[in-house]
């Protein structure tokens, strides 16, 4: 936990996923290192939720790179291709979604598609909180592919 308003769990050294952030909270996170945020909710999904142009404006203002990556109804490569994008960049990530749920899948999903261990991510993920019984499959046919 940052502080009071945002509850960061790290699934690894670089990559955190958290729930609904909002501006105000972005000066506090560029302060602990974020330097990139990835934001995996769709507009209008809940009501009063920061749209992404506002958020995206104000990460930018703060320093913070931003990248909007709904996730809504499945995943897509594009979904996966934001995350390995973000990661590469020095510093650390931010995913968030309205639980953090669905960014662990994503952050998840492209490990594995990049080889990873889905023992190995699904064990860093429940550390952080998170089940990936949901997405274990498509997990394990993207390590397949990968090998």
């Amino acid at each position: 936990m940052m502080d009071k308003d945002v509850d960061l769990r790290w699934l690894e050294d670089g990559f955190a996923v958290a729930g609904q952030i909002d501006a105000a909270l972005l000066a506090t996170l560029r302060q602990a290192g974020i330097t990139a945020i990835i934001n995996n909710r769709p507009d209008g999904e809940q009501p009063g939720q920061p749209d992404d142009a506002s958020l995206a404006a104000a990460a930018r203002a703060e320093g913070i790179a931003w990248t909007h990556a709904p996730m809504s109804g499945g995943v897509s490569p594009e979904m996966l291709d934001a995350v390995d994008a973000a990661s590469a960049d020095a510093g650390a990530v931010l995913a968030f979604c309205r639980s953090g749920t669905r960014s662990a899948y994503l952050w998840a999903l492209a490990r594995a598609r990049a080889g990873g261990d889905p023992d190995t991510l699904s064990s860093q993920a429940a550390a952080a909180g998170y089940d990936l019984a949901a997405v274990r499959p498509l997990m394990e046919r993207l390590a397949a592919e990968a090998r």
